[in-house]
């Protein structure tokens, strides 16, 4: 699926440009009404990933435009009889547009593998807002994940040039691997958020304020800023309590509410 996005008309609007989709890769563009810019919502009619899927999303801010990438529901990564499942996403942000990629959270469950990829090119001012979270099972219902394959990886580069990378894999029991107090703590929901801008580093005493009014009671996080970039790790013992923090986090850094998809 891809898309793109341009400004039109006389108070310069953004509005869908181009739009292909295929397959179970799909995408809503509903009203909005609150001036936070058109809202798209990624969805996959499937209803989940499983080993040997493949699903790739990409859209393009066009130069000014100001807009958010959201998804219908928390993605579900199923077990898998063999292989594992593929998600690449792709985003080209012009200069002076303001995207916010802001996915819920993905739902993996024991004996899934999925290898998943967020490619960002910056463009010149270009201001970003992402998130991805990911829950280890659903506690509330008694789940653990015992074993997964789980490969994560974030390339963003501002005019051609890599400025930040990151690569998460989980290998086995998640239950072990997380356990530790260098690793985990035993979360079972983790989640990055990144804000690539100009003055991002302007947000890191706010962000840093804020976290430290959340954390505890099962929720861990931190801050930092370095070379326009802010970063923002959390970790939490359930998805309930990673939302507690995540969300609060995201409303801060764009200054608008969550998509409503994020309440439905």
């Amino acid at each position: 699926m891809a898309f793109s996005l341009r400004r039109i008309g006389e108070g310069e609007e953004t509005r869908l440009a181009d739009l292909f989709q295929d397959g179970s890769a799909k995408v809503r563009l509903p009203k909005v009404y609150d001036g936070s810019g058109p809202t798209a919502v990624f969805l996959n009619s499937a209803g989940g990933v499983t080993g040997g899927d493949r699903l790739s999303f990409e859209a393009r801010f066009g130069k000014g435009t100001t807009a958010t990438i959201t998804t219908q529901a928390a993605e579900r990564i199923y077990r898998r009889s063999d292989g594992v499942g593929h998600i690449d996403n792709r985003l080209i942000v012009e200069a002076g547009a303001n995207a916010r990629w802001l996915p819920q959270e993905t739902i993996v469950f024991d004996g899934a593998g999925l290898r998943r990829r967020l490619d960002v090119d910056l463009v010149g001012d270009a201001r970003l807002v992402a998130v991805e979270s990911v829950v280890l099972g659903r506690t509330a219902m008694g789940e653990e994940v015992t074993t997964v394959e789980l490969a994560d990886h974030w390339r963003v580069r501002r005019d051609g040039r890599l400025v930040y990378a990151d690569a998460l894999r989980l290998s086995g029991d998640s239950r072990s691997i997380l356990g530790g107090g260098a690793t985990g703590g035993g979360a079972r929901a983790f989640a990055s958020i990144l804000v690539a801008a100009p003055d991002a580093s302007s947000w890191l005493d706010r962000s840093r304020e804020l976290v430290s009014s959340l954390v505890g009671d099962g929720i861990e996080a931190g801050a930092s800023a370095f070379d326009e970039l802010l970063s923002i790790r959390c970790l939490a013992l359930d998805g309930r309590r990673l939302r507690a923090i995540v969300e609060p986090l995201i409303e801060t850094l764009t200054g608008w509410p969550l998509p409503r998809a994020w309440s439905i």
